[in-house]
């Protein structure tokens, strides 16, 4: 599941189509347990989360994840000046702004009250990617029709539409204007299908970093956590030795 996860958050981030080498800002939408907000920093960007539950909260800060984390409801807003983010991704989370668990929740006016928040505190060429599991058609056009009347333009782009476990909707959303929707991965511009496993390899090897948890990205991520001013321990020849396993 934790693969799978950063998998749909590389593809969040590809969708973005952020310019690389920058110190961007990202929201993360639903970030639970920093799952994603890991990614985010694979990638060099720095990252703030949003998430209604205090207990997955908690795990991330007992992760001691690089992000700062607040507790809210995206359903009542997201709560940033203008223009504070250069994007924003979404794992898993979206679909649930359609559910009324609460007799006073309308999911029209929740979805609306956060797509225009959301609107408001990205910059003008800013994009946000949601991966989300629609229902049936009618949430996807209630949920692309407020992001609509909030001021979004883009639509739902659909990876590997023929195959039934690798079937991953992302709806893709742009404030500078309309544009061409990015192409669905697992078909070609002929319509052949593209095998998921050899794709899923390439994003495992997108833009050369070091595999998680080997010696070269624990560096780089001391590094990063010692230019915030972060208490890092020094290394030593145990740093990021495989452990053996237990008997």
């Amino acid at each position: 599941m934790v693969d799978i996860q950063e998998q749909m958050c590389k593809r969040a981030i590809e969708l973005l189509l952020l310019p690389e080498d920058e110190n961007l800002l990202l929201l993360d939408i639903g970030c639970g347990s920093g799952l994603s907000g890991s990614v985010i920093e694979e990638y060099g960007y720095t990252w703030i989360g949003i998430d209604i539950s205090s207990a997955m909260l908690g795990v991330a800060l007992e992760r001691e994840v690089e992000g700062d984390l607040i507790l809210g409801d995206m359903g009542q807003g997201i709560p940033f000046r203008a223009g504070t983010f250069d994007g924003a991704i979404s794992i898993s989370a979206l679909q649930w702004l359609c559910n009324a668990d609460k007799s006073s929740y309308n999911p029209s006016k929740r979805l609306y009250t956060f797509f225009s928040t959301l609107f408001s505190c990205l910059s003008r060429s800013a994009r946000a990617v949601f991966q989300f599991y629609p229902e049936n058609s009618e949430q996807i056009e209630l949920i692309t029709t407020q992001a609509t009347k909030a001021g979004f333009y883009g639509g739902v782009v659909v990876d590997f539409p023929n195959s039934t476990k690798a079937k991953k909707f992302f709806l893709v959303l742009m404030t500078g204007g309309p544009a061409v929707l990015p192409q669905a991965l697992g078909t070609n511009d002929n319509g052949t299908v593209i095998s998921y496993i050899s794709k899923r390899e390439q994003i495992k090897k997108a833009r050369g970093k070091p595999l998680k948890n080997s010696r070269d990205w624990i560096a780089e991520k001391k590094e990063r956590r010692r230019k915030q001013g972060k208490n890092v321990r020094e290394d030593s020849k145990y740093t990021g030795r495989r452990r053996c396993s237990k008997f």
